[in-house]
């Protein structure tokens, strides 16, 4: 039975599997506006760049079909105010991730065309709205799927794959069904070389100070049987010393148009260390996370979390009282360093990512 982080039905609504309490406990939060859609980003309880952008603009649709009716609107202007107010509201939940943005941006201008369409009736522009955002959940599963597939083809025709064709990957933070609407990005990739039996053994990163590696890639891992291990951060320079490992896999929250990436923090010292030690370095993401109004990494926003993350675990202090703390959420890994961008249309190289938006 696949993971099913996002559950959506029309006539039961929307429900989002709790991050926050994995692998402990597994429990669905019903999210049933826009207010609920924005506390679930903000607090990682659901979280990845892809299904931020789903559950963000699903909330959108449950506060507009339960808590409203086509009655609660003066015109087709009063609900483009409406959902454009909605929409940059969720933006603010979790800024590095671009989807998000893009989604809004994506549903604002669609609302705007259908209210300088003056054959759009007030319901029209409503269903086509509603009807857009729904389709984003199958639309995310197959770009999913095509990239595991483009991944796995690719990583099977390094020169350095072993002759009887068994490869060994590392990867670091959440990237599966947990970070999507299912299969995954990176661990798409994984998945695909699982089901072609041609995985020898996955290496995934506790990723601190959250541990999505340790509490939500272990626990995917571990419920589809794959063979891995997970390894503490610190630990990847001697893994790639020792493991012959044949690639290195990780998604990204946005893409500058140069090819530079946001991922979560400590993807960059990865991408040096797979430098050093000759390890393709490879990004596995939908193109939904290009960001064309961004040139290159240095201006992408990188959020800042609390220092309770670092300081605390389980809610127990193992910080020394009084210590400062800096929590970047996100680190910007140079388009130099990075193999290439496994894509749902292909694998790209970084300056040609760009070209097929």
């Amino acid at each position: 039975m696949p993971l099913e982080t996002i559950k959506y039905e029309k006539s039961e609504g929307l429900e989002i599997l709790d991050q926050t309490l994995l692998p402990a406990t597994t429990q669905y939060i019903q999210v049933r506006n826009v207010e609920d859609g924005w506390n679930v980003i903000n607090k990682m309880q659901v979280r990845g760049a892809p299904a931020i952008a789903i559950v963000g603009c699903l909330s959108l649709v449950e506060e507009i079909i339960r808590q409203r009716t086509i009655w609660s609107f003066k015109d087709k202007k009063d609900f483009y105010y409406f959902i454009e107010n909605k929409l940059n509201y969720l933006v603010s939940a979790r800024p590095t991730a671009v989807n998000m943005k893009k989604a809004a941006d994506k549903l604002i201008k669609m609302a705007n065309d259908f209210c300088d369409d003056d054959n759009c009736t007030l319901f029209n522009m409503i269903k086509g709205i509603t009807l857009e955002i729904r389709g984003m959940l199958s639309k995310d599963v197959q770009d999913n799927k095509a990239i595991g597939n483009f991944g796995a083809t690719e990583i099977l025709n390094l020169n350095d794959v072993p002759k009887d064709g068994f490869v060994r990957i590392l990867t670091h933070c959440n990237t599966g069904s947990l970070a999507t609407a299912a299969y995954g990005t990176a661990l798409g990739v994984i998945r695909s070389l699982h089901e072609k039996e041609k995985l020898e053994h996955v290496y995934c990163t506790e990723t601190r100070p959250f541990n999505q590696g340790a509490r939500l890639t272990a626990y995917e891992l571990v419920h589809d049987n794959i063979p891995a291990t997970l390894i503490c951060d610190n630990m990847v320079a001697a893994v790639l010393k020792t493991k012959r490992i044949t690639a290195i896999v990780v998604g990204a929250d946005r893409v500058a148009m140069n090819g530079d990436t946001a991922n979560k923090i400590g993807t960059y010292q990865i991408a040096i260390l797979a430098k050093y030690h000759n390890v393709p370095f490879y990004v596995a993401v939908p193109r939904t996370s290009m960001d064309v109004n961004m040139p290159n990494g240095d201006n992408i926003i990188i959020e800042e979390r609390s220092e309770k993350e670092i300081t605390h675990m389980n809610n127990v202090r193992i910080a020394a009282e009084g210590i400062k703390c800096w929590n970047p959420a996100f680190d910007v890994t140079p388009a130099n360093l990075i193999t290439g961008y496994i894509t749902e249309v292909g694998v790209l190289q970084p300056h040609e990512f760009s070209q097929h938006m």
